[in-house]
């Protein structure tokens, strides 16, 4: 209670006491939701006395509870305490130019009545597994890069997405293309700063009205994780109030690139030193790591390409690697190696859509490399070796991977049981709702001709 408060005390004294609190609980799905709080009431939170849902943790991408997960009104939805993360409380300074007045966030986990953390938490999940990878000595660092388009407001939520004027169809690089948004760029990169996440470089990508914002490294994993997450929150809210919208979904346009989310990882040792360092070539416990993230990668695709929309980055020719390969510093590869010899040795994991649930994805990719450096497996010829024989590509269909996810040992290896079969009736819940909707491409082609 005492810390919360001691958080609280600093942040009045250095913005002012905020009118409310908005207090944020990342779901499975990578939405955000939770409760505004009065300013005043910052004491209540601090005593574990604001609740919510213990479901709302895992409802579908609607926001609807699913019945099979066992969670909701079949238990008689019990609530549970909603507690202050420490060092995430933070100034929103997008919603005075939304006339929302002075608002402060801080990010929440739910606990149970008995105190402790559910299985169902995304942030308990990475939590867990940083855990064990201290256990055996290990230290990951990572760094992620995240992609989104501007477009224009909609009216209507089936409304398509549309560019900002005068957008080219290609502006990779294109310094004009920053110029021309430089208000909303740098109002995002201010509120970024305000919020403490340390941003990077900042450039135009290949879609008309598309950005990427790369952050600064960090050995605090859990930290890098929230950034994704505030990042993507912070980035809609400055659009709204320049008169855009923004967008992280994976593939908004048919014939434009998609968004993607690629983390840059090393590992350390007790020491400090980077076990991925060699004097040349590609060191063993490096080519051991990425031997595991490709080994696993298919049982765990339904973490990387969570939804119905994110198949579609899959598809040949999509701008997007679509299989279990790797490469040195080839961006055509699933897994980049940018450097392999000092300190700045790494991979880059390039397969999530910018649609990710952050927490997820990182357990994920550490998992993937702890099993390659548990057992060793034979790493195949890099992409840009000519004798390399192709890896057959990922899949492109969402129940496939979601029923592969569902059956997988790895996938219960890297998040339990419990969670693999929680995720697992989520997805299978979306693919339902989803997939029974008749599309306009149907009528259009079938109607009138069959």
């Amino acid at each position: 209670m005492s810390d919360f408060l001691e958080e609280y005390a600093a942040f009045v004294a250095a913005h002012g006491r905020p009118e409310r609190i908005e207090l944020m609980l990342c779901d499975l799905n990578a939405v955000i939701r939770g409760k505004w709080l009065p300013g005043e009431d910052a004491a209540k939170l601090a005593a574990g006395e604001v609740r919510l849902p213990l479901s709302t943790y895992a409802p579908n991408i609607l926001g609807e509870e699913v019945e099979a997960t066992g969670l909701g009104i079949v238990t008689g939805d019990p609530d549970g305490r909603l507690i202050p993360v420490p060092g995430t409380l933070k100034p929103v300074p997008w919603a005075s130019a939304e006339g929302r007045g002075k608002v402060a966030q801080v990010q929440v986990e739910m606990h149970k009545p008995a105190g402790a953390l559910p299985f169902t938490s995304p942030r308990g999940r990475l939590a867990e597994m940083l855990g064990r990878l201290a256990e055996r000595g290990l230290r990951p660092v990572v760094a992620t890069e995240l992609e989104f388009y501007l477009i224009r407001p909609r009216a209507r939520p089936e409304e398509p997405p549309r560019p900002p004027e005068h957008s080219p169809d290609a502006q990779n690089y294109d310094l004009e293309v920053l110029a021309r948004h430089q208000p909303v760029l740098d109002a995002i990169l201010a509120a970024a700063e305000a919020q403490s996440i340390p941003t990077d470089t900042l450039i135009a990508e290949y879609g008309p009205g598309q950005f990427e914002v790369n952050f600064h490294h960090t050995d605090d994993v859990l930290f890098a994780a929230d950034m994704a997450l505030w990042f993507r929150r912070l980035v809609r809210g400055v659009a709204r109030a320049h008169g855009f919208e923004a967008t992280f979904m994976a593939k908004p346009y048919a014939d434009h690139p998609g968004s993607g989310m690629h983390v840059h990882v090393s590992v350390q040792d007790a020491t400090g030193a980077n076990i991925f360092a060699a004097e040349s070539g590609v060191g063993q416990r490096l080519a051991a790591a990425v031997a595991g993230l490709m080994e696993t990668m298919r049982d765990l695709q339904a973490i990387f390409a969570p939804h119905l929309n994110s198949y579609r980055r899959f598809l040949p020719m999509s701008f997007a690697p679509s299989a279990p390969d790797w490469g040195l510093d080839n961006r055509a590869a699933a897994i980049r190696l940018p450097e392999t010899r000092g300190a700045g040795a790494r991979l880059e994991h390039r397969i999530c859509g910018a649609d990710v649930n952050p927490y997820l994805a990182l357990t994920a990719i550490l998992g993937g490399m702890l099993h390659g450096l548990e057992t060793g497996p034979d790493l195949p010829l890099p992409l840009d070796d000519p004798a390399a024989r192709p890896a057959a590509p990922l899949g492109h269909d969402w129940a496939g991977a979601v029923e592969r996810f569902a059956a997988s040992e790895t996938a219960a290896g890297i998040f339990g049981a419990p969670f693999r079969d929680l995720y697992t009736e989520v997805r299978r819940d979306e693919i339902a709702r989803l997939t029974r909707e008749i599309s306009q491409v149907e009528y259009r082609t079938y109607l009138g001709r069959l």
